[in-house]
């Protein structure tokens, strides 16, 4: 039911849209679109030691939800307008979710910096209007875009930083690896354009659910460290995540190969109290306890 998904994590992955490359970048020229990326990422790498676009000249050709439920569990994790992805429907069917549900609160990795202005941007391409997201008419930090929303969007990359204080360098990959879980395996996001060029739709998908995964998982522990969530359930809630994904790894290749590379959280505060040292005491009705970790209560 709509009514019982209070948060939707997301991730996306986008191509460029070479007749935009080309028409913007190389006017005059008779340059066929694929040739105009290639051209353009060539020129990138050069100046700038990276071949990424920017999203403005992007399209999105994979966007993947995992549904949370107010207790925090993942009920479902879906990849928009599959298997077509065309991205004018992915742009719409992202939106239109996002209203039938209620507005739940967006749950990301960066997404302020990238996929909500791709997304944004791709609604003004496709002429989807979304007053809901940009409620024009509401006080400033009511409207869901306003950056220090975290009612309407949480942006777990903002939140590690202070809102960009810091540089969080490793990104993603780096937090998911914190917790032991994947992160980046072999697919990478500078590859996602080869990719597409080569038909490798279904891989691109893949690894859109399984950032997804990783992001759900770090927004969980970011719970712990607001004091929504205390460690146990944490934990408790992803080892039932665990058998969920379990149940599916059949019928869906991506949690297959995210069970393949899945890791346990060591705790740190289980390992102290294990290899403390068992100190005798001459008082046998002592009742000193040794190495005990520091309880954590709900808040």
């Amino acid at each position: 039911m709509a009514s019982s998904v209070k948060y939707l994590v997301f991730d996306i992955e986008s191509v460029a849209d070479g007749s935009l490359v080309s028409d913007i970048h190389y006017a005059g020229e008779p340059l066929e679109p694929a040739e105009a990326v290639r051209r353009y990422r060539d020129e990138l790498m050069e100046k700038k030691g990276t071949d990424f676009i920017p999203y403005t000249f992007q399209v999105p050709i994979s966007v993947a939800v995992g549904k949370v439920a107010a207790d925090m569990r993942l009920t479902d994790v879906v990849v928009l307008d599959h298997p077509k992805y065309r991205p004018n429907v992915i742009t719409e069917n992202f939106w239109r979710g996002w209203s039938k549900y209620g507005r739940p609160t967006l749950v990301s990795f960066n997404g302020r910096g990238f996929d909500l202005p791709l997304l944004e941007l791709a609604a003004f391409r496709y002429g989807i209007p979304i007053p809901e997201w940009f409620n024009a008419e509401a006080k400033s930090f009511d409207q869901p875009r306003n950056r220090f929303n975290t009612r309407s969007q949480i942006d777990l990359y903002e939140l590690l930083t202070n809102f960009g204080a810091s540089r969080f360098n490793g990104g993603l990959n780096l937090a998911a690896n914190l917790l032991g879980k994947p992160g980046k395996m072999d697919v990478q996001g500078d590859m996602v354009q080869d990719m597409y060029d080569a038909g490798r739709y279904e891989e691109i998908n893949d690894y859109c659910r399984c950032d997804v995964l990783d992001t759900y998982f770090v927004f969980l522990r970011t719970r712990v460290l607001t004091g929504q969530l205390t460690l146990e359930a944490e934990q408790s809630i992803i080892a039932e995540t665990k058998s969920w994904l379990e149940e599916r790894a059949e019928q869906v290749e991506a949690y297959k190969i995210y069970l393949e590379h899945w890791g346990d959280w060591t705790n740190p505060w289980v390992e102290a109290k294990e290899d403390a040292p068992v100190e005798e005491s001459a008082d046998p009705e002592s009742d000193t306890e040794t190495a005990k970790a520091p309880e954590i209560h709900e808040a």
